[in-house]
């Protein structure tokens, strides 16, 4: 499966796109464009490969990871997907927005369906599992490719450090636990990519991230 990276918004969030290949099947993660040049940048990538967009896979219901979930709903027909204790958050988006004094204009992206810990799904062919991660939300996900190897872990994992936990709904030992027993139990070479930041292996943080 082919992943390709998209560096947004003021916070420098990773929008992910996953692919099969091109006129295959795709999926966005955490769509967090904020800005029109964004979107076209998604869109131009979409359009360039043929790609068909059939979710829009969200890790937790941050502004900075879903300020462009309704967008891409509407602009590829795709369905939002999330889990279903962390959807309530999606109705302080624009709240959230007025916090970080964003000018967005913001819906609440509700989502067609919820996924629970061990749900799985079919791109091509290869599954994409859900992973249950809180801790840095009430119910964050995070997205585990076995086939090719790799994990996307939204806020709760990054490279050389963990994800905050002073936001509603945070909570630091739920965060350690969620890493300790879901995260850390893949395959030592799994490739991490997080919300923010360069990409790391499951390997390299259990034998060096400081938090652990």
């Amino acid at each position: 499966m082919n992943v390709s990276t998209f560096p947004v918004s003021p916070f420098v969030e990773t929008t992910y796109i996953l692919w099969t290949g091109d006129d295959g099947d795709a999926v966005i993660v955490d769509p967090g464009m904020m800005a029109s040049t964004e979107r076209e940048m998604i869109e131009q990538f979409i359009s360039a490969h043929r790609l068909n967009v059939k979710y829009i896979l969200i890790t937790h219901y941050h502004i900075d990871h879903v300020s462009s979930a309704c967008w891409a709903k509407k602009r590829f027909g795709a369905l939002i997907l999330s889990s279903n204790e962390d959807e309530s958050m999606g109705s302080t988006v624009a709240m959230q927005a007025h916090f970080f004094r964003l000018r967005l204009d913001v819906e609440n992206p509700k989502a067609d369906r919820h996924l629970r810990d061990g749900d799985v799904l079919k791109l091509g062919d290869e599954e994409i599992h859900a992973i249950s991660t809180p801790g840095h939300s009430p119910a964050s996900l995070s997205y585990y490719v076995p086939q090719s190897n790799f994990v996307i872990t939204g806020d709760t994992l990054f490279s050389s450090s963990i994800g905050r936990t002073d936001l509603p709904g945070g909570n630091h030992d739920t965060l350690i636990d969620s890493i300790k027993q879901k995260l850390f139990t893949l395959p030592p070479d799994t490739m991490v990519y997080p919300g923010h930041g360069s990409a790391t292996t499951i390997g390299e943080e259990m034998r060096f991230n400081p938090y652990f």
